[in-house]
């Protein structure tokens, strides 16, 4: 059986060991030149930028909200609902994401606060995902190191298929949640969080769980899945868009290497998915300069493009790329997408 089949992802494995032996942890990345005054300007962070999102995120958010509330049972209220929903789990997670880097807001504390609401929201606790996205980006798809590899290679079919609408994470978010109410830390989360931080993990978790109580109570009390649909969830029934967008990050590109234009995807995207996504789509970008703000990530596409590969045309040319590959995969082919770079 050949190595691609031997692969362990999981952190707690000798993948980890062999990782190390290899020199494979937290290695130097390749990274395009930028004239350094250039790049002192696009690391600049601004507060208006990022609150003037934040007030058309969360606006059309409640606004979804009034209208949905207001037409239920009706009908005509499910779009409205939808459209609740995929703000609520998809536009949370771009926004957990964006304020864990503390890259959105220039003051510390508006990062902070949009941070800990993004995660109530996602179901991510703000403490071990703060630690696991860190060496995300200093691991990237490195087998046995990197905690957020989505598809893995070979892909377990039934999973890739769930993958989709996100079950695999709701599952594990809520279990994990779970967990740390009644004091447990996971294998994983023991790697890379210090012990000093896991009182605050349960702590956090405990008042989550509370909350929680709190929304299916009232759900009972009232007889209504109104307080379900608007906290909880809408992390089931919204997650659809982020795993959309997730998957095309890293999905059939090479493992196991130190450069980020070989193991990352950027992909053109139509401006609804933009804003919700907040620019992640330039996700080689993103990870070879981690410290640009969303906002200023498509001035740095266009100041290093000439030495990325060139970007997927669009979310469906993304997976017309991607599919074929992971189908061979579960073929049992040893391959990746081999990506052609600048000279």
């Amino acid at each position: 059986m050949s190595s691609f089949f031997l692969k362990d992802y999981d952190l707690v494995s000798t993948a980890d060991k062999g990782g190390a032996a290899h020199g494979m942890v937290s290695p130097k990345w390749y990274q395009t030149q930028i004239d350094r005054a250039e790049l002192k300007k696009l690391i600049q962070r601004e507060n208006v930028p990022a609150l003037r999102d934040a007030l058309y995120y969360y606006g059309l958010m409640a606004g979804f909200a009034i209208f949905a509330i207001a037409l239920t049972p009706s009908w005509a209220s499910i779009p409205f609902w939808l459209a609740y929903g995929v703000f609520y789990a998809s536009g949370s997670d771009a926004r957990w994401h964006e304020c864990g880097h503390g890259t959105a807001f220039k003051t510390p504390w508006m990062n902070r606060f949009v941070y800990h609401i993004a995660c109530f929201m996602i179901i991510r606790n703000p403490v071990t995902w703060r630690w696991s996205h860190a060496r995300h980006h200093t691991d990237t798809l490195l087998v046995g190191r990197d905690a957020e590899i989505a598809v893995m290679a070979p892909p377990a079919a039934v999973r890739l298929i769930l993958n989709f609408i996100g079950l695999p994470d709701i599952i594990d978010s809520f279990r994990r949640m779970v967990g740390h109410i009644f004091g447990q830390i996971q294998p994983d989360e023991a790697l890379y969080t210090p012990a000093h931080e896991h009182k605050k993990i349960f702590l956090i978790a405990r008042i989550w769980g509370f909350v929680y109580v709190l929304v299916l109570a009232s759900t009972l009390y009232y007889q209504s899945f109104i307080p379900l649909l608007l906290i909880g969830g809408p992390r089931i029934y919204g997650s659809w868009h982020f795993n959309m967008t997730g998957i095309l990050q890293h999905a059939g590109l090479r493992e196991n290497v130190t450069d980020h234009r070989l193991n990352t995807r950027t992909v053109m995207m139509n401006p609804i998915s933009r804003f919700l996504y907040l620019n992640m789509n330039y996700h080689i970008e993103h990870h070879m300069f981690p410290m640009v703000p969303y906002y200023h990530l498509p001035a740095l596409h266009s100041l290093i493009k000439h030495d990325l590969p060139p970007p997927s045309p669009s979310i469906f040319a993304a997976y017309a790329e991607i599919l074929p590959i992971l189908c061979r995969q579960l073929r049992g082919e040893s391959v990746f997408l081999e990506r052609e770079l600048p000279q």
